[in-house]
This record gives C-alpha cells, sequence and structure tokens, in this order.
C-alpha cells in the first residue's frame, strides 16, 4: 500500500505532536486528535496532509465519531498511536482526592481503551484486514515515581491492555506493541531541569531526551510489516536515574 492512514490521540502537544509530525514527514496520512483544537491546528500545520480532529477520548461516542471520520475521509485506519493521557496531581496517597484519581484513570485507561476498541473494529472491518495499536506506556509502567499512585496504577494497566489486544488481535491480523519513554523534553516534563522527587526523599535534576528520538522509535515500530512486532520497547535518557530507581 502506497499510503498509509494513522490516528494520533494526544496530537496537539508533546509526544503526541512530535509522533504525528515524523509519520507525515514520511509520507503518512495522519488523523490528529485532542481535545483543544487550538493546539491540534498547529500541529497540523507541522503535519502537510494532516487533518484535525478535535476529540475527548474518554468519551464513547466522540471516539467512535473519530474512527468513524478517518475512514470516510481516507478508506481504511492502519494505525493507532494511543497517546492521550495526563500525570494527574502529585500529591500522597492519603491525599488524592477520588475525582482527581478518577479522571487519570478515565483518561489513561478508559481513554486508551475506547480508541484501542474503535481502532479494532474498524481494522478488523477493513479490506485489507489489519493494523497496528502502539500504545504509550511509561516508564512508570515498570517502577513509579513518588507520589504518582493513579499515573502508576494506569500505566500499568496498559501494559494489560497491550498484552491482551496483542492476542485477540492474532486472527485479524492487528499487532499491538507498547512503548515505555523516559524522560523525552516536552511541556510534561519541563521542570525536572530545576530538580523533581526521587525515591530516597531528595529533589534532583533528571536529563531529558529530545522528544523526536521517540517519534523516530515509534516510526519504526509503525513502519514494520504486520508478521512482525515490537511488543514493548524502552526508550529513555541514557543517563536518567530509571535503572537505579529506589
Amino acid at each position: 500500500m502506497s499510503e498509509q492512514i494513522a490516528v494520533v490521540t494526544g496530537a496537539g502537544t508533546g509526544v503526541g505532536r512530535a509522533v504525528a509530525v515524523e509519520l507525515a514527514a514520511a509520507g503518512w496520512r495522519v488523523v490528529l486528535a485532542g481535545r483543544r483544537p487550538g493546539p491540534l491546528t498547529e500541529t497540523a500545520e507541522r503535519a502537510p496532509g494532516a487533518l484535525a480532529v478535535p476529540t475527548d477520548v474518554t468519551d464513547q461516542t466522540a471516539v467512535e465519531a473519530l474512527f468513524a471520520t478517518a475512514a470516510e475521509r481516507f478508506g481504511r485506519v492502519d494505525l493507532l498511536f494511543n497517546n492521550a493521557g495526563s500525570f494527574g496531581t502529585p500529591v500522597p496517597v492519603d491525599e488524592l482526592a477520588l475525582a482527581d484519581w478518577r479522571a487519570v484513570v478515565d483518561l489513561n485507561l478508559t481513554g486508551a481503551f475506547l480508541c484501542a476498541q474503535a481502532a479494532f473494529r474498524q481494522m478488523k472491518a477493513q479490506r485489507p484486514q489489519g493494523g497496528r495499536i502502539i500504545n504509550n506506556g511509561s516508564i512508570s509502567a515498570h517502577v513509579p515515581r513518588p507520589h504518582s499512585i493513579a499515573y502508576t496504577a494506569t500505566k500499568h494497566a496498559v501494559t494489560g491492555l497491550t498484552k491482551s489486544l496483542s492476542l485477540d488481535g492474532r486472527p485479524f491480523s492487528i499487532a499491538c506493541g507498547q512503548i515505555d519513554i523516559g524522560n523525552a523534553a516536552t511541556e510534561m516534563t519541563a521542570g525536572m531541569a530545576a530538580g523533581v522527587p526521587q525515591a530516597d526523599g531528595r529533589i534532583a535534576p533528571e536529563p531529558t531526551m529530545d522528544v523526536a528520538d521517540v517519534a523516530r522509535t515509534v516510526r519504526h515500530m509503525a513502519e514494520l510489516p504486520l508478521g512482525a512486532n515490537v511488543q514493548f520497547a524502552t526508550v529513555m535518557a541514557t543517563t536518567m536515574p530509571y535503572i537505579g530507581r529506589g
């Protein structure tokens, strides 16, 4: 196939924007999803041929409309980069409000499920059948940061989502992998140079890496033939404290 169609959620900023721009530069047609129209428009200006579709991924009707729009406009969906997410409020466990817990679970887990479900349905129904889903996990899918129980719990759950999608997608040529990212330089990590809490109670600066390196990794995963799959990939700033965390 000469033209590949990708849906990227959380495409208005950060990793989502970088991946959308990278895919567009490689010739993909990209459907940009995010809650805020303004940032999506900015991404679209950097991603030739992209289609911006403002979408709240926690809203099932909106998610279904997103994939219906992609299929109507381009005929199929070959890739979902399931990226939308939020760290939430960094507070001790006993101070986390239930509403804040639910907001993170709704976005990071339920939103990821809804997008994966809609992509799966489209990929199963289209001809040629199949496609690829890449979930954005996190270093926190392996080990937590202090005061991150909601984020960490959802990212561990995303790993289960990835494994289940991989298994259930086999009969339909639907591959699913996960990228676990550590300290990509985006708006979300802007404060790391000034210092962030460590497991031993210190506040210490952490190194970051160019978000373009993440985008190139996602593109590599996306462009494999469906007979091959990067099940899990970890891409991180080389000297971040992840390996020695705790």
